[in-house]
């Protein structure tokens, strides 16, 4: 590791903790040279494994690409859609795995999306999924309905009592 302050090479580990979020290691160096101190965090490369077999470093910002397409036209803004892209890599990091298959990746954006925008949700699922037909979007609607009225019914439902 680099010092930033001097860019000698030869810095020592002080301390190492594991991030609250457990997909971290934070450290506190110091360099040898200049003896001035420094923090690094260190994150778990995730791998994502491609249908070809071919792997790559996830990116974020791709996977927010083909989100942000499906919210082209839709009040969805940057900030949005960089809030969904930390939530699906928060949530690929929970899982443990430092290698994901590439439809893990579009399983994860589905639900935020879902939460985000409905319309855009449908979008980037009918691609996803492969619609194929009408429907596909009504039976898919159908399901977004559904759950729309259970959360509506418990939300309705009085607190218990005790």
């Amino acid at each position: 590791m680099h010092c930033p302050y001097c860019k000698h090479d030869d810095t020592k580990v002080l301390d190492s903790r594991v991030a609250d979020d457990g997909c971290s290691i934070r450290r506190r160096r110091v360099c040898q040279e200049c003896e001035k101190r420094f923090t690094t965090v260190e994150l778990m490369q995730l791998t994502v494994l491609k249908r070809s077999g071919a792997t790559e470093p996830f990116n974020r910002e791709k996977a927010v690409s083909g989100v942000r397409k499906a919210c082209k036209g839709r009040p969805v803004d940057e900030d949005d859609l960089a809030r969904l892209g930390q939530e699906v890599e928060d949530q690929l990091r929970l899982a443990g795995s430092p290698e994901i298959a590439a439809h893990e990746v579009g399983l994860a954006i589905l639900a935020p999306l879902r939460r985000l925008d409905e319309v855009a949700y449908l979008r980037f699922a009918s691609v996803y999924r492969g619609f194929e037909s009408a429907a596909d979007f009504e039976n898919e609607i159908s399901l977004l309905r559904a759950e729309r009225q259970l959360q509506s019914e418990s939300d309705r439902q009085p607190a218990p009592t005790g």
